[in-house]
């Protein structure tokens, strides 16, 4: 058996065909005019050399180098960063109107899937290479995966009963072929998708000369990326295969990347440089871009009115979809807001008090859609919970709670039929508190409008903003003993979207119980069982049925999806290809000559 495509096939890859489209389409939604794509990404005379510098996103720090992620270091820039430091052995990427996994940026050759489906045989291509001259061979690979097989606990994207624990052993069959005997036969497309996207080779000359245990080496390796402030100058982050090495990495954020000169892709940059230049809030990197500061920036959708503005200064504006859902943590183990959140009626009651629509249109302007439940929306037939205040009222109102001096409180404590539920005490207030991102006047008017409308029903709302670092770090996975637990009670990390997913969305990441992902802990057997049929089944009928289960139970609250960001690029920049997964390629990137561009 040759090589496999595994873009998703079926009904399935005909509704992701269709809900990629569609979220194109929806930026045209807004106030006419507003938003124009202009065709002329590529094409022109190109132009060898020169500095390419990009917005990064709002109150973003880039602050982790490590090719494996770390608990609170999940940005998506920081990934799109590693991975054009350290090449992964699959990239999604577009393909026509779908996702696929046959990336040609790809360190390996597509798997090859034999003995009805639990042996996996992966090879390497020919001719890669370390930026020391070192060839990039499957012991690389075999260093990746004992790294977190002997670490998987400290790993960030470990979920019990997936990577590493669903692969036997890992044989070396040769220098640039090895093959995974898993524990059981699985769908292809996810296991490709889902499982082997993760899978990297790391320089086991550089970073293991001594041939330490995988548990002392990775200890060392930890304290090395905690160490931001020597990013740009401690050797090991030197040795890279990707076609981009790191030239500085302040402690303020700003990257500045230059060409890896060994590096042996089919995609060798044309730029001499490429600044990753980070700002606090979208506003000022507007105020940059719009004094000339940046090539790659983005304007926010409150002043998208503008953008023909840019235009005519020989920019183009190109909205950046994303693969994407977004929410509201709940922190399921918080000791006190805990056993509220974990009653249903009260999350369908905060639900149906998030107006996503209206949100959508007159928040976002147009460059969001509502989140409807656990996979991208176009997957989804319907909203279980829409805007609905009175209905809100009538399930609070139904299970104990009423007015008392202006706030709502728990009246008919206990667990029966009508009752406030178990762990709420008589007189309890209804009170959360949000931490929530800085850096957008979006975000910070859509928690403002939801603020608004659960006082409305009588729930208080507090809010405190934080840099996204900041939330990432605290709204991470806890039990309820841990201090930490203690410290946030719902969140949100959702400017650019919450969650971007691989071409198969499921929930192993985000919805299963124990997963690195599920940030709020949220655990239900039923939840699980449909996550790992979408795991074993290429059924497209399992992947709806955990959409459908997950939206009506609300492990979180979805609230509007927006665009990565609407992005304004230099008409003189071409070969960008804004990819929905949010990686990136300045590889591809090159100026043209002016009298091309149009500027």
């Amino acid at each position: 058996m040759g090589p496999r495509t595994t873009r998703i096939r079926g009904p399935l890859g005909r509704m992701a065909a269709a809900v990629l489209l569609g979220t194109f389409v929806l930026i045209g939604c807004g106030p006419p005019g507003n938003v124009v794509t202009d065709l002329g990404a590529t094409g022109g005379t190109p132009v060898e050399g020169g500095t390419v510098t990009m917005a990064l996103p709002p109150a973003a720090t880039p602050n982790w180098i490590f090719p494996i992620g770390a608990p609170g270091y999940l940005a998506s820039y920081n990934s799109a960063i590693q991975n054009l430091l350290f090449l992964p052995l699959f990239t999604p990427e577009r393909k026509g109107a779908a996702l696929t996994m046959e990336s040609p940026r790809g360190l390996a050759e597509m798997p090859r899937y034999r003995d009805g489906n639990k042996t996996v045989t992966i090879s390497l291509k020919k001719g890669y290479e370390w930026s020391d001259g070192k060839p990039v061979t499957t012991r690389d690979v075999k260093f990746w995966f004992d790294l977190i097989k002997h670490n998987k606990k400290d790993w960030a994207g470990y979920s019990p009963g997936l990577m590493p624990d669903d692969v036997k052993t890992f044989e070396i069959v040769d220098d640039r072929t090895f093959r995974l005997r898993l524990d059981r036969a699985y769908n292809p497309a996810w296991f490709t998708a889902n499982e082997l996207q993760d899978f990297g080779a790391l320089p086991v000359h550089a970073w293991n000369p001594g041939n330490q245990s995988p548990e002392r080496a990775f200890a060392r390796l930890m304290r090395h990326a905690r160490q931001f402030s020597r990013f740009a100058t401690d050797p090991l982050w030197q040795t890279v295969n990707g076609p981009w090495k790191v030239e500085k990495w302040t402690t303020s954020g700003q990257v500045s990347l230059i060409p890896n000169k060994h590096y042996r892709g089919p995609d060798t940059p044309h730029l001499d440089r490429v600044v990753l230049k980070p700002f606090t809030t979208a506003d000022s990197a507007f105020n940059v871009l719009r004094a000339g500061g940046v090539d790659y920036g983005y304007i926010p959708p409150s002043v998208m009115a503008q953008s023909a503005k840019f235009r005519e200064r020989g920019y183009r504006i190109d909205p950046w979809e994303g693969w994407a859902i977004t929410y509201i943590v709940l922190n399921f183990q918080h000791p006190t807001a805990g056993p509220l959140l974990r009653q249903d009626y009260l999350r369908q009651a905060l639900q149906h008090l998030i107006d996503q629509k209206a949100l959508s249109r007159v928040v976002w302007h147009g460059s969001a859609a509502p989140t409807l439940g656990p996979v991208p929306a176009g997957l989804l037939d319907r909203d279980p919970y829409p805007y609905d205040p009175r209905r809100a009222g009538a399930l609070l109102a139904g299970h104990g709670w009423a007015e008392r001096a202006g706030v709502l409180r728990c009246v008919r404590p206990g667990t029966g039929a009508g009752e406030c539920g178990a762990g709420i005490k008589d007189g309890q207030e209804l009170r959360l508190a949000l931490l929530s991102q800085s850096g957008s006047t979006e975000t910070s008017n859509t928690m403002q409008v939801i603020k608004s409308e659960f006082g409305k029903a009588g729930i208080t709302l507090d809010i405190r903003q934080q840099p996204l670092n900041t939330v990432l770090g605290t709204t991470v996975p806890c039990k309820r003993t841990e201090p930490r637990c203690a410290q946030w009670q719902l969140g949100f990390f959702g400017t650019q979207g919450s969650w971007y997913f691989p071409p198969d969305p499921s929930g192993e990441k985000i919805f299963a119980s124990n997963a690195p992902s599920n940030m709020g802990s949220w655990s239900d057997p039923r939840t699980d069982r449909l996550i790992r049929a979408t795991e074993y089944s290429d059924d497209p009928a399992a992947l709806r049925d955990y959409g459908r289960e997950v939206a009506r139970q609300l492990p979180v609250l979805w609230t509007p999806n927006p665009a990565y960001q609407v992005s304004v690029i230099r008409n003189d920049l071409r070969g960008v290809d804004q990819n929905p997964t949010l990686s990136l390629a300045p590889q591809n990137w090159y100026f043209v000559k002016k009298s091309g561009a149009g500027r």
